[in-house]
């Protein structure tokens, strides 16, 4: 088995970034929403230089919460490629997915509302210590805290995609404001998505190492066969 905590940390690092980051987008996001609807209130209450910097300022907070949202999703592959190698060397189980759908799991339309949630739990059970053998993945009980994390992400995925066809279809300041708004909602349930993945990061990576050191020690991980 490798070291899964180097992995995690930073995973979990730039999660926190994210939301970092996230918090200042929301907050700019709601000062273009009260601005919209100033301008909805009256159109000659905002100059057009004030405008033009609200434009500039609210795509410069996207292209930075985009980065900041990349490299967090790059760094929570790296941990779990590292966290699948070690559930494959804890136990010889077949996995529902093959190690090439850790990617294409989260690109693949309509399969990646469920692909990539599957990977992570296999990893779970797998890494469970003194978990049975012989009762096949498929069947074992799903972890809460992934069922948790799956559902606050798909539906911070769901908040922002309304908030992207809000902004690109608003043809009013009204439209804009809404849009803005959605987009806080978006990046809240982002942050809720974000504390629950770390939770699953370092509850994984806890029973990894502890199944490391035992293998490090000589012993063998109990995993009794059904």
């Amino acid at each position: 088995m490798r070291p899964v905590r180097g992995a995690a940390t930073l995973a979990v690092a730039l999660l926190v970034a994210d939301s970092v980051v996230g918090l200042a987008a929301a907050g700019i996001d709601l000062w273009v929403a009260g601005l919209m609807d100033q301008v909805a209130a009256d159109p000659f209450s905002v100059t057009e230089a004030e405008l033009t910097w609200t434009d500039v300022i609210w795509a410069g907070s996207g292209l930075v919460e985009m980065a900041a949202r990349l490299a967090a999703i790059a760094a929570f592959l790296f941990w779990l490629f590292r966290a699948r190698d070690n559930a494959e060397a804890l136990s010889p189980e077949h996995h529902q997915h093959s190690r090439t759908w850790l990617v294409l799991g989260w690109l693949v339309p309509v399969v990646n509302l469920w692909f990539p949630k599957q990977i992570v739990d296999d990893i779970w059970i797998v890494s469970t210590p003194g978990r049975v053998q012989g009762v096949g993945l498929i069947h074992a009980r799903r972890p809460g805290l992934v069922w948790a994390w799956w559902l606050a992400w798909l539906c911070g995925w769901l908040g922002s995609n309304v908030a992207g066809r809000l902004l690109f279809a608003g043809e009013d300041p009204e439209d804009l404001a809404r849009a803005a708004r959605f987009d806080v909602v978006g990046i809240a349930l982002y942050w809720i998505a974000a504390a629950l993945a770390i939770a699953v990061i370092l509850r994984i990576t806890a029973m990894q190492e502890a199944g490391r050191t035992a293998v490090n020690a000589g012993y063998s991980p109990s995993h009794p066969v059904a």
